[in-house]
């Protein structure tokens, strides 16, 4: 059965392959340059400075991870054999048991990324046509509503950096 641990420092390594291997099998708009660009970035800030949580399989392999900063899910990536294997909304499941309603930005150009978010209960609260590092990859604002958040308004979006993610 798989299981949800706090990430510890040794497993970074394996967090930045999967990231690797996550982003060329699902954002197909960058370029290799892009994602060689964006490398030091995920390694250097987000792999250290996000509250990261990472999903094993059976073997205690770890195949995916997610990073939270507040309520905001800055990254979530399953290696691409276990996509589809619920991996990712367990992870999700786990973000609102520590955090409520989550908010996360998406890349527009990630269909299956907006499908999955879609399907798991978030909606669109608006969109921006640039990243938070000013490239050309738009993002869309999705959040959840709380059953006790009242006014589709309450949740709002705070977090600057922005990497490629789900």
């Amino acid at each position: 059965m798989p299981s949800i641990r706090a990430a510890q420092p040794g497993d970074r390594e394996r967090l930045l392959a999967i990231w690797l291997d996550s982003v060329r099998a699902t954002h197909l708009f960058l370029t290799e340059a892009d994602i060689r660009s964006l490398l030091p970035m995920v390694r250097d800030v987000a792999l250290r400075h996000q509250d990261l949580w990472v999903l094993c399989d059976d073997d205690h392999q770890v195949v995916g991870f997610m990073g939270l900063h507040g309520s905001s899910v800055e990254t979530l990536f399953i290696h691409p054999a276990y996509f589809r294997r619920g991996g990712g909304s367990l992870l999700l499941e786990h973000a609102r048991q520590l955090k409520g309603p989550l908010v996360v930005d998406v890349n527009e150009q990630n269909p299956d990324a907006i499908r999955f978010y879609l399907a798991a209960g978030f909606t669109v609260a608006g969109r921006s046509p640039l990243d938070g590092g000013g490239r050309p990859f738009p993002l869309l604002h999705l959040r959840e509503i709380g059953p006790d958040s009242g006014d589709a308004d309450h949740v709002g979006f705070t977090h600057e950096t922005q990497e490629p993610h789900g």
